[in-house]
């Protein structure tokens, strides 16, 4: 029999978007083929602590005491390839093939642990350093994808540091460079976490506050009126594919963190409903975008679409989407043909695939002298 692979399935995590990850990595390990994996369940608190054991999504879930589970750390040796117990239990490595990383938001999804992740040498799911890091900067992330020609909506952003400097200036200038509605945004979260819809001055500074408790960088955007929420899944490394559309009918007046994941009321049109000359050039920015951002894996890549215009904007790309139940990212490859146990079968294919090209490349030199010797 062809041997189990060992995938570690990573959550929880140092983010405001720690109960999010719970939810995606339960509908993640019940739907990997347990014919073909092994799971490993590996939660961290979001204290920051490690646990690798059957209980730890549960024990995360029910915020359960943890003093005497064992923790195991991934460590930045590429001689270990595992989990490494630092208290208590087994003495030995516990090995793993790939890591799935279902963590969202900072810590997690911006290239910090994909850093970690590729000095351990384990094949992991999902873009890199650059691309995780990119994805996850929505400041960044739009001045790279502007610089490449990809349409963006117009948007001005702020260090905390920039903000108290403007002070009673600054509602002024965002109404100038945006005008009204806008959304300010952290620039580093995801789930809708910390965003506002601004209306007029009386809203603009609770905003910029609410923002800056979440990130010391902010992103004010205008706001596209009657605008479709288009949504197109990404899968591949350096020849990717693009899903069928989806359209978000929000249950509330933007889809925030209750219209994603609270209220229910939420509505998913797959496929939506446009011209197909429309929808392919959509799907064919959307592949433009991933190759722009170096992302790898997947990504879901999310668009407004004005109504009266048909005029398209990248609003963000997420290089770790939502997995759980209702999440658009499955869904959607779900209406293009593939399942949701196959679709996380080519995802742990691709990662390993990524994993053994990099083995390829050299790490060593030989120069013609000694010099460092000297």
């Amino acid at each position: 029999m062809k041997k189990k692979l060992r995938i570690g399935v990573l959550f929880g995590g140092r983010s405001a978007e720690h109960e999010v990850s719970l939810v995606s990595a339960a509908s993640v390990m019940q739907a990997l083929d347990k014919k073909k994996y092994d799971v490993v369940p590996i939660g961290i608190t979001p204290e920051g602590r490690w646990l690798s054991s059957a209980e730890a999504l549960w024990l995360l879930k029910e915020k359960s005491p943890l003093s005497d589970v064992p923790e195991h750390v991934v460590l930045p040796d590429p001689a270990k390839q595992g989990l490494v117990p630092i208290s208590g239990g087994r003495a030995d490595v516990l090995p793993v093939d790939v890591i799935f990383p279902v963590l969202h938001g900072t810590c997690g999804e911006d290239g910090s642990m994909q850093g970690l992740l590729e000095l351990a040498d384990i094949p992991y799911v999902g873009a890199a350093v650059l691309g995780s890091a990119l994805g996850m900067d929505k400041i960044v992330q739009k001045q790279v994808l502007r610089d490449a020609g990809i349409p963006v909506v117009p948007f001005v952003s702020y260090s905390s540091h920039s903000a108290a400097e403007k002070g009673k200036k600054l509602p002024g200038e965002i109404e100038k460079a945006v005008g009204y509605p806008c959304f300010v945004k952290p620039a580093n979260t995801g789930s809708s976490i910390g965003i506002s819809k601004v209306h007029g001055r009386k809203e603009l500074v609770p905003a910029v506050e609410l923002a800056l408790r979440y990130d010391r960088k902010i992103l004010i955007e205008c706001g596209i009126r009657d605008a479709r929420e288009i949504e197109c899944a990404v899968l591949g490394n350096d020849d990717p594919r693009a899903s069928v559309l989806g359209e978000i009918i929000p249950s509330n007046e933007f889809y925030d963190y209750d219209a994603k994941y609270v209220d229910g009321k939420t509505a998913a049109i797959i496929p939506a409903q446009m011209a197909a000359a429309l929808s392919n050039k959509i799907r064919t920015m959307a592949l433009q975008a991933y190759r722009v951002l170096d992302c790898a894996g997947m990504a879901r890549v999310d668009f407004f679409l004005q109504k009266n215009t048909n005029k398209i904007f990248l609003n963000e790309i997420n290089t770790i989407p939502g997995f759980t139940s209702i999440s658009m990212y499955p869904k959607l490859w779900e209406a293009s043909g593939l399942s949701y146990p196959h679709l996380l079968d080519e995802l742990i294919g691709l990662a390993r695939q990524r994993h053994n090209e990099h083995k390829q490349r050299s790490t060593h030199y030989d120069p013609k002298k000694e010099w460092y010797k000297g």
